[in-house]
């Protein structure tokens, strides 16, 4: 309790939340002394907080599925990226992925003096077909299609932006 106002917190939340699991645990554990003298306010009690805690934890198991699925599956957006391939690799310590990165050159005219910059496109393949077609095109002009998540997978890859075809290399 002193950590929690040590760092400028109150300790409601917490105490709020340990009395709601002290009910909780006092009605399903059968020591309740409020409702032993009548069985039917028990049994009625229990079933209610029964149906209460089966629709929270499904919609709790719910909203964790949404949420896994938007931030990993959804696909955000999908695109092609142009440019010079710098590599690709198969690399990692437990999930063995294909990693690259493109270089796209460009002028940059913020202050009225063109200025070359490069801009690196990291991005991950999940087909190792494509992975091993790209690996024999390093050094080369290439225009890939990708698609782009909100959030990595291991099994997936390290990036957000997943290649799954070449549209042309040159």
């Amino acid at each position: 309790m002193a950590l929690c106002f040590e760092q400028g917190r109150t300790p409601f939340p917490f105490l709020l939340l340990f009395c709601f699991y002290a009910v909780i645990f006092l009605l399903f554990s059968g020591v309740s002394i409020i409702f032993v003298w009548n069985k039917r306010i028990y049994h009625f009690i229990m079933s209610i907080m029964k149906k209460f805690l089966l629709i929270l934890t499904s919609v709790l198991v719910l909203a964790l599925a949404v949420f896994v699925y938007f931030r990993y599956y959804f696909v955000f957006g999908e695109g092609v990226k142009a440019g010079e391939l710098n590599y690709v690799v198969h690399k990692g310590y437990l999930f063995k992925t294909y990693e690259g990165k493109v270089i796209q050159a460009g002028y940059s005219s913020k202050n009225r003096t063109a200025v070359v910059q490069s801009y690196e496109f990291e991005f991950s393949v999940s087909d190792p077909s494509v992975a091993d077609s790209l690996m024999r095109c390093g050094g080369r002009q290439v225009e890939l299609h990708y698609k782009e998540y909100l959030g990595a997978l291991p099994w997936r890859g390290m990036q957000v932006y997943v290649v799954d075809s070449i549209i042309s290399v040159k």
